[in-house]
């Protein structure tokens, strides 16, 4: 199928102020990441069309939704958009599958039931069809809410802080859901959240808000790698992320092998299977710095890189490394002392040593 992306312009002075601009493709996720009122929810709904900023343009593939500029407004009954609620906005007196069945009234009567069940099936609710919301459980009405919004067939996928209601256990389960989900649908999906931990686990790009404006958007591995985002340093720590593969799992030594574009890694092995895809994390302060190759440590990893930018940043004590290994930038937080010491400079070769403990491993839940 061909791409059909989700390009959106936004921008008004109040009272809710926006200025952001983004495109969102087929297959992508892109996570509108942000602290509460910083505009996040407005930006789905204006996608939506259930509220139109000062200046907007909306845009799915060819088909115009929103242009203020020229008038042109496509009522939310008309857009092609699966919008995955806060609070699910199930109806309480319907079973789940009679909630599914509420958004097929595009398809033939006699075919509702049976597409309503297929969707059920798809985010492994088979066995509670019958159930009301009220004899679920949060990520069980979640998964409805989720098998609804598919049923419009959209274009693009919508979720507001769909994790909020649930604990941190069922919240894993659940983005391995959305995580499998995405990689089947050929669609744009965008993911509202202020936990840090969704966009790690499902983002593959990331617009990151504030006060309504956008402070930097890109890919993932991209942003996650720049030590100029003071606030994320502050928020969560920096770090680079990435994805792998798991190639190889030795039992007798506890550890799984990872391949991505930089070489390899050997990581704890448990809760992961061979070939599976797996997002990476490796905070930089875990990662010591070497001029050579060390030898006789206990420690796994040792990457060879490229120095490609050095950060010093006002009020800290540390500067942050960016090294190039393969097409991945790994950041190392080091002291002024140890730069002054290995004389650090960009295009220098480096060593990154990593301990195979210190490597956050995002895999889906077996």
């Amino acid at each position: 199928m061909a791409d059909r992306p989700l390009s959106v312009a936004l921008r008004q002075g109040g009272p809710i102020p926006l200025d952001v601009e983004f495109t969102c493709h087929s297959g992508d996720v892109l996570a509108i990441f942000g602290p509460s009122g910083s505009g996040k929810t407005t930006i789905l709904r204006s996608v939506a069309g259930l509220y139109t900023p000062s200046h907007a343009s909306v845009y799915s593939g060819v088909d115009t939704w929103t242009d203020t500029e020229t008038g042109a407004f496509v009522p939310p009954y008309r857009r092609a958009v699966g919008f995955v609620f806060q609070e699910y906005a199930l109806f309480p007196h319907m079973t789940a599958v009679g909630n599914v069945m509420t958004a097929l009234g595009h398809r033939p009567r006699i075919e509702r039931r049976h597409q309503a069940e297929a969707l059920l099936n798809l985010v492994h609710l088979g066995e509670r069809l019958s159930r009301k919301p009220g004899e679920l459980s949060g990520g069980e009405r979640q998964r409805v809410a989720m098998a609804r919004a598919l049923a419009r067939e959209p274009a693009v996928l919508l979720l507001d802080e769909p994790f909020a209601a649930v604990d941190r256990s069922v919240r894993r389960r659940l983005q391995d859901e959305i995580d499998s989900l995405r990689r089947k649908l050929d669609m744009p999906l965008v993911l509202v959240t202020h936990d840090f931990e969704d966009v790690v686990r499902l983002a593959t790009h990331v617009l990151m808000l504030e006060q309504g404006r956008a402070v930097a958007c890109g890919p993932i591995a991209t942003l996650m790698s720049r030590p100029d985002l003071a606030w994320l340093r502050e928020a969560v720590g920096l770090g680079s992320v990435f994805d792998a593969t798991v190639t190889r799992i030795d039992a007798d030594r506890g550890l799984a092998e990872l391949t991505f574009d930089g070489g390899a890694l050997l990581v704890p092995g448990r809760h992961v299977n061979v070939n599976a895809p797996v997002r990476v994390r490796i905070p930089a302060r875990e990662v010591v710095l070497a001029a050579s190759a060390p030898a006789g440590l206990s420690l796994h990893n040792v990457l060879a890189g490229t120095v490609t930018d050095l950060h010093a940043e006002a009020g800290f004590e540390t500067i942050v490394v960016q090294l190039a290994v393969g097409r991945t930038v790994l950041l190392a937080e080091v002291t002024r002392d140890a730069v002054s010491r290995l004389g650090i400079t960009v295009g220098q070769r480096l060593h990154a040593l990593i301990k195979s403990v210190s490597i956050e491993l995002l895999a889906p839940e077996r």
